[in-house]
Parts: structure tokens; C-alpha cells; sequence
């Protein structure tokens, strides 16, 4: 979903949590990874994207349990990093 503010890759449900996913692929390791390339920046990008999308839902971060995951590929490593960052 692309919005002015950012961009969520994939929005999923663990029960009753909401799941953003932010997908980053590196093809090597040289400057860190995908991981490391998920910067504060980027992630208050999907925090706002987030909060928009729950909003057009009628929801909020305080209304509504949400969690934040990135999906890190690096060459042919994968990794999930659940509850990445926060909306804290």
C-alpha cells in the first residue's frame, strides 16, 4: 500500500495483531546488509503509512494492537525479524 507519507510491502494478521512487514533485499553483506538498511527514517516512514492505513480503518495505535516486522534478504540469507521497531 503506498501512501504520501510512506509505503507498507505487506500487511498481515497474527490473530488479532496487526502485522506490518517492511521487505528489504541486499544482494551482499558490503555495506551491512538489508537489515542494518532499515533506518530510523524508514521505519517512522511505515509507522506513518501504518497509523494512515489503520485510520481509513477507523482504528489507531491506541486502539489497536500492531506489530512491526522486517523481512531481510541478503543474497540468498533470510531472515525475519519480528517486532522489529516500535510505534513507541
Amino acid at each position: 500500500m503506498r501512501y504520501r507519507v510512506g509505503e507498507i510491502d505487506l500487511i498481515m494478521r497474527d490473530r488479532q495483531v496487526w502485522v506490518f512487514v517492511e521487505v528489504r533485499y541486499r544482494r551482499n553483506a558490503l555495506f551491512g546488509g538489508a537489515a542494518i538498511s532499515v533506518t530510523r527514517s524508514k521505519q517512522l516512514k511505515l509507522l506513518q503509512a501504518a497509523a494512515a492505513w489503520l485510520h481509513r480503518r477507523k482504528q489507531s495505535f491506541d486502539t489497536t494492537d500492531c506489530r512491526f516486522d522486517v523481512v531481510a534478504i541478503t543474497g540468498e540469507q533470510v531472515e525475519w525479524l519480528p517486532n522489529a521497531f516500535t510505534a513507541d
